[in-house]
């Protein structure tokens, strides 16, 4: 992983990890990364995502639209980070618009965090089933994921979504909700071939 052309100003404090600096970034807009001289973002290989999954609070900018309508938008979200995978963003609900939204009957489970729950979205007129997931304990991994209680997570497609400036991908494939990023290196779990890994 490399960080280049950090400007003077940029100040850190002393317990953050400096290979994870570019996390605190205020907003990680493209525009004021240039403004503050950074030129390039730091590259992250999904090969050196752990396993059982990292958690990190994400203090950039998130948005979250569906048909136009502005559906999240929060730069107080937590990220999993899982080996082959790109990293998968909870939103807290107080910066999601909730009205839009009505947990559904669907469940699955994660071997790490637990029981997972789903909503549909409902947004002019327009209907999408289970593809906002969240976990009402995550009690899984002895309380490891408890801060993202009750978050959202969503898959990029068919929501437009936003880090930053810079519009996500989905993961490949239709089962993991993962966000693809220009920083994002590394093959990813999801498309063909890739299910034994």
């Amino acid at each position: 992983m490399q960080i280049v052309n950090f400007s003077a100003d940029m100040v850190f404090p002393l317990n953050i990890n400096p290979k994870l600096a570019y996390l605190h970034l205020p907003r990680f807009p493209s525009k004021a990364i240039r403004a503050k001289g950074m030129t390039q973002v730091a590259k992250e290989n999904v090969w050196n995502y752990p396993r059982p999954p990292a958690i990190e609070p994400a203090s950039y900018r998130l948005r979250v639209y569906l048909d136009g309508v502005l559906l999240a938008d929060t730069s107080r979200s937590h990220r999993i980070l899982e080996t082959s995978h790109p990293p998968t963003y909870y939103i807290p609900p107080e910066d999601v618009k909730m009205e839009y939204f009505k947990e559904n009957r669907q469940q699955t489970y994660c071997e790490w965090k637990g029981n997972c729950s789903y909503y549909d979205v409902t947004v002019n007129g327009k209907a999408v089933k289970n593809r906002v997931w969240f976990y009402k304990n995550a009690e899984g991994t002895g309380g490891k994921y408890a801060a993202i209680k009750g978050a959202l997570s969503f898959y990029a497609d068919p929501f437009e979504c936003f880090v930053g400036d810079e519009k996500v991908k989905p993961q490949p494939g239709d089962f993991y909700g993962g966000w693809m990023t220009s920083w994002i290196e590394g093959q990813v779990k999801g498309g063909p071939g890739t299910w034994g890994w």
